[in-house]
């Protein structure tokens, strides 16, 4: 978060009159691929239960927003400075393993303890923070400005990218 924060306010700093700047801070992006591959992977195990205590907040948006996000804020050039790109409902770890369980159709996930997460993120050369720790964004700026989302929630986008892959 620090590099952010630096990034962004080297990137405001430098006045630019006849340019508007527009920062997007973007959540976990959910599409075909990427980081829902070994999610699905874990639950096709039946290793997709929830990790750690699994309260930890998951922000998250589907890639097809982001797409749709860039678009609309070009088009207002009324708006500027920085954006979170996110769904506007975050969901728990619990919540969305459990959600990508019921929609690829298998009825259960063994838990993840915290030692067991910390020992699969050393072999693999990982941090195991990136699993435990909340990401908790709320897209309050693009929804003042009038922004709707394809993907609001958890399991439509789940749907949408399960349902498509498989066509």
């Amino acid at each position: 978060m620090q590099v952010c924060k630096a990034w962004e306010a080297a990137f405001f700093k430098i006045r630019t009159p006849f340019t508007r700047k527009v920062a997007l801070r973007t959540a976990i992006t959910l599409g075909h691929g990427g980081v829902l591959v070994p999610f699905q992977r874990l639950v096709q195990m039946g290793l997709g239960g929830k990790q750690g205590n699994g309260n930890q907040m998951f922000s998250w948006i589907h890639i097809a927003d982001i797409a749709n996000i860039i678009a609309f804020l070009y088009d207002r050039t009324d708006v500027e400075g920085v954006f979170n790109v996110s769904a506007p409902n975050p969901v728990t770890n619990k919540v969305f393993m459990h959600t990508l369980q019921q929609l690829m159709g298998v009825p259960f996930g063994l838990t993840a303890n915290e030692w067991l997460l910390r020992l699969g993120a050393f072999i693999i050369g990982t941090e195991v923070e990136l699993l435990l720790k909340s990401r908790w964004v709320i897209p309050e700026k693009l929804l003042n400005a009038g922004y709707n989302f394809m993907y609001p929630t958890i399991d439509m986008a789940l749907q949408h990218i399960l349902n498509s892959k498989s066509k």
